[in-house]
């Protein structure tokens, strides 16, 4: 099992997803086009695809000339049905790729924040091995609205779209689902003026959040991984047979 990832920000971290590739023995090709390096030119190397967050949005193209070509390489591996995952920067690239809107500023949100399976996501291969209602990382600033054709599978109070699928193994989650306390703590550590600006009041209730929510959110993010993970696994039988 060969995977693609794509990282957006000069700190990216896979967490959970790392754990999840790593168990399954997979061979990890990093690409990091923020620091220059060649966006692949197609999706032949490669059994799957994860594209990860970063501060810029997702119709930064004046700032990251890359994102475009990001977009149709994240669609390519989906309409080879090649699994792909794409994790809130990843996701709003993945709903522009198949024609969603990129709305730019309108749903901040930060912390351990709680996520709801809709019935479709309580129904989903991955999703499912969520629980119906759960805590989960949330950094973002900007959200999108759902490319024709997809399966909406989560959803918040502050954020409709929290997590979709398309066709077999096509995913997108707005939330850090790989962002364990371990993540958490190495964000706060590298981004304290970000994370000030955006949740001035979270670092005094820090230790009490991820005490209160942490764990679940850890074992919540593993299980996703694995079960997205599984879907790479399936591809490759399908496709040897």
């Amino acid at each position: 099992m060969r995977v693609l990832v794509v990282e957006n920000d000069k700190v990216t971290l896979l967490g959970q997803i790392g754990i999840a590739l790593e168990e399954a023995g997979a061979e990890i090709d990093i690409c990091r086009p923020h620091a220059g390096d060649a966006i692949p030119a197609d999706d032949t190397a490669h059994d799957a695809i994860v594209v990860m967050g970063g501060p810029q949005n997702a119709l930064d193209d004046e700032s990251h000339a890359y994102l475009p070509a990001l977009a149709a390489l994240m669609r390519r591996f989906g309409d080879a049905d090649k699994s792909v995952l794409g994790v809130c920067l990843g996701s709003q690239l993945l709903a522009r790729a198949y024609g969603g809107d990129n709305l730019i500023g309108t749903a901040p949100e930060f912390g351990w924040c709680t996520v709801s399976l809709t019935p479709e996501g309580a129904a989903d291969p991955v999703l499912s091995a969520a629980a119906s209602a759960f805590p989960i990382f949330e950094w973002h600033s900007d959200t999108f609205t759902l490319p024709e054709g997809a399966a909406r599978l989560a959803g918040s109070d502050a954020v409709a779209n929290q997590a979709f699928r398309l066709g077999r193994a096509v995913y997108g989650t707005q939330f850090h689902f790989e962002a364990s306390r371990a993540v958490v703590d190495e964000w706060v550590a590298t981004f304290p003026d970000l994370i000030a600006g955006m949740a001035p009041d979270w670092y005094a209730r820090r230790t009490e959040l991820a005490a209160e929510s942490g764990p679940s959110a850890d074992a919540t993010g593993l299980a996703l991984a694995r079960a997205w993970v599984a879907t790479v696994r399936a591809a490759d039988r399908r496709r040897v047979a």
